[in-house]
């Protein structure tokens, strides 16, 4: 330990006690970014502590990057300086529940798992199914963004956070939105946490609407020699009465993952028709029946038996419509091992490559079509592995997986995340590198081109922040 950082510690222990910092080289190494290091880690169990920790911080010019279980610090650009890590995982109360309201208010550190374990006791659940579903913080799943499978039904976080308190960077306490579905408080300030990653506020607590947690469910997956059939299929469940919980249409290069590799996050049970009391276990594989070579429309729905009945029959017969090679019916046995994979699959694809890079494209479901061939055939061009799943028929989620992370993979990487971007750029579309090397970072802007609400979003950080000192950008 430096002098600087044991002279940290020490004034933060002052602060909020010993026993909740640390800055060990051991213990700081475990909140990396990008290979940066901080020089202490604080785990403040309240809002008041978090405050004093931010005035502490912004009094005397030290940067700070909040976290909760570290799954997706990756995510984002390097920070310019990293001086404290703020690990939330101390405040994890249910601050308010009522199940007859369907609205809850829990802190940020709590484990969505840990948080739809509770909910289900009284048959609801938050539909923020997330990868490292087991592991992930609440606050970590709003500051990173990240969305799930379930918003083909229940829609992203945008759709039912009702409010947030914070702490800006200015060390206050602040509130945004309310408890209720209903409300008058004023601008949605809290919309603008989601996201942000941290560099806006410190999220300390965090108010939902809840949903009733399906009955039953059943999976359907149809496999395709082409994507024409799986994007056809997919249009047609869309245009049809059917309500899929999930929609996703995956390519070969996904579907081979899936086959072949099993989630290195510990699995736990997730609906009603599960056994949640069950120790933490593995996915099962997946069957003959998923075709690694094909792409693949994967989807899930609920109901009573004989609403699930139909959901059996109507995607059948519109799958046959599209020419589908096979098509499969998952029960309660045989669900979960491709449902728990399309959950983990952005884990998945950065266990499959030391580098790995996903994109996330925001672009019409009418030119997906053009889009997945363009992209495949850049990726074939650079020698690259790749991957997709169009997540909710509307956001597709691009992966190359180079086999080794040497200078010249990186640099086929540049080469290729330069062309997305610019084909974004004249489709009039948007793309974002969620994930990359860090070598990758440091030769590209993962946002892509500047954008021209960019004076925009710099002073929206001013106002939250206004002496940066919250994960602050490179």
């Amino acid at each position: 330990m430096t002098n600087a950082s044991a002279n940290l510690a020490a004034r933060l222990e002052s602060l909020i006690g010993a026993s909740q910092v640390a800055a060990g080289p051991s213990v700081c190494a475990d909140y990396a970014v990008d290979a940066i290091l901080p020089s202490a880690v604080a785990k403040p169990a309240s809002a008041e502590e978090v405050a004093a920790i931010v005035r502490f911080a912004a009094l005397e010019k030290l940067a700070i990057v909040p976290c909760g279980n570290r799954t997706k610090l990756r995510i984002g650009m390097p920070p310019s300086r990293y001086d404290l890590a703020l690990d939330m995982t101390g405040l994890s109360q249910i601050a308010h529940y009522d199940p007859g309201d369907l609205t809850l208010s829990v802190d940020a550190g709590l484990p969505i798992a840990k948080l739809n374990a509770l909910l289900f006791e009284h048959k609801q659940f938050l539909p923020l199914l997330v990868p490292w579903y087991s592991r992930s913080t609440i606050g970590g799943t709003i500051a990173s963004g990240i969305d799930s499978p379930l918003r083909q039904f229940y829609g992203t976080a945008r759709d039912f956070l009702l409010g947030a308190e914070f702490v800006d960077g200015a060390g206050k306490l602040c509130k945004s939105g309310g408890r209720v579905v209903k409300n008058v408080t004023g601008y949605d300030l809290h919309k603008l946490l989601i996201g942000s990653l941290g560099s806006l506020a410190v999220v300390t607590r965090l108010n939902f609407r809840t949903f009733p947690a399906p009955p039953a469910s059943r999976g359907f997956v149809a496999s395709f020699p082409t994507q024409e059939g799986a994007l056809t299929l997919g249009s047609a469940i869309a245009e049809s009465p059917l309500s899929p919980l999930t929609l996703d249409i995956l390519s070969p290069g996904l579907a081979h993952v899936f086959a072949t590799r099993t989630p290195a996050t510990p699995e736990v049970a997730v609906f009603s028709d599960e056994n949640r009391g069950a120790h933490q276990f593995s996915l099962p594989p997946v069957g003959d029946w998923f075709r690694p070579r094909e792409w693949q429309l994967c989807a899930a729905f609920d109901g009573t038996p004989e609403v699930l009945e139909r959901y059996a029959r109507d995607p059948t017969r519109l799958a046959e419509q599209s020419r589908a090679t096979s098509t499969t019916i998952l029960d309660d046995s045989t669900r979960p091992s491709v449902w728990g994979r399309l959950r983990e699959s952005l884990s998945m694809l950065l266990e499959a490559s030391p580098a790995t890079v996903i994109f996330k494209l925001s672009v019409l479901p009418a030119q997906h079509a053009a889009l997945f061939s363009t992209l495949h055939k850049i990726a074939e061009r650079s020698g690259l592995p790749h991957a997709l799943v169009a997540r909710a028929s509307g956001t597709p989620y691009f992966a190359l997986l180079p086999a080794g992370n040497d200078a010249d993979s990186i640099r086929r990487l540049n080469e290729v995340a330069s062309s997305i971007f610019q084909l974004c750029a004249k489709e009039n579309a948007s793309a974002i590198l969620l994930w990359c090397p860090t070598a990758l970072k440091r030769a590209i802007n993962i946002w892509g081109p500047p954008r021209p609400d960019l004076v925009l979003q710099r002073r929206l950080k001013s106002a939250f922040d206004p002496r940066n000192i919250l994960a602050p950008p490179a």
